[in-house]
């Protein structure tokens, strides 16, 4: 027992768990997370309850599906891998296109889900959360994670790329929907205001989607959107009043606590 928790992997395991943990204790107790939450009263928790059931169920199918999927194609070779070195200008261009090659493939199916009959039959139970947590991220009809989902397996059989360059995409998909559903906005003020960070969504920009049920259709950036005209036109706007308003909550805090 005790040499398992004197090995160095798992104290690293360990140490990391307890920092992360305190690190978010210490964001509650000091009213961080409040101030930087988008809908601060969207909160219920009949639905949390709902999205729980929703992305179990959700899991078992697709999990399920896709994992077989990709290993029949791997089977019939329609999916290789690039052998060799991993060159970090070949990983960084694979990854660019997959990148933005989805970005592409979300937002025209993502408005297409928004139209009549789709709409009711893929995308509806996903927009029953109004006020997004991270729970949302999978809570979604096992046919729309399928349609998401399944462009992985699409163009790892279009494209040879290295097993590196699937590494990153991989926890890429985790890491954008938890953060974009995840309810609160941490980018920087100066985010919308500059030119290379602005074409990138932030955690408002799909918040609002969920809020208003249109606009706002790109999964990584907002480029379809501003090209297309369908990017809420108060959404800069919103954000900024966010970022005032977890500027002044250290000031209110402790102007209340003298």
């Amino acid at each position: 027992m005790f040499a398992w928790l004197l090995n160095g992997d798992h104290l690293l395991s360990i140490w990391l768990g307890l920092f992360v943990a305190s690190g978010i204790a210490a964001g509650v107790v000091s009213g961080y997370f409040k101030a930087r939450k988008i809908q601060p009263k969207g909160f219920k928790w009949t639905i949390f309850r709902n999205e729980a059931l929703f992305a179990v169920i959700n899991l078992a199918i697709t999990g399920f599906l896709l994992g077989t999927l990709r290993h029949a194609l791997e089977a019939a070779g329609a999916i290789s891998f690039a052998a060799g070195p991993a060159l970090w200008w070949r990983v960084g261009l694979e990854y660019a296109l997959y990148f933005f090659l989805f970005d592409t493939y979300f937002y025209w199916l993502h408005r297409w889900m928004h139209k009549e009959p789709v709409y009711s039959w893929v995308h509806k139970l996903h927009h029953r959360s109004t006020s997004p947590n991270l729970l949302s991220t999978l809570s979604v009809s096992p046919l729309e994670s399928l349609i998401n989902g399944g462009f992985v397996p699409l163009f790892l059989a279009a494209f040879t790329v290295h097993d590196a360059t699937v590494a990153l995409i991989v926890p890429t998909n985790i890491i954008m929907g938890l953060y974009v559903h995840s309810g609160y906005e941490f980018l920087p003020r100066w985010w919308k205001r500059s030119w290379a960070t602005k074409w990138f969504i932030s955690t408002t920009f799909h918040d609002q989607h969920h809020r208003y049920f249109t606009g706002n259709f790109g999964g990584y950036t907002t480029i379809w959107d501003r090209l297309c005209g369908t990017m809420r036109p108060k959404f800069e706007a919103d954000f900024d009043k966010i970022k005032e308003r977890s500027r002044r909550a250290p000031t209110q805090a402790a102007s209340e606590s003298a």
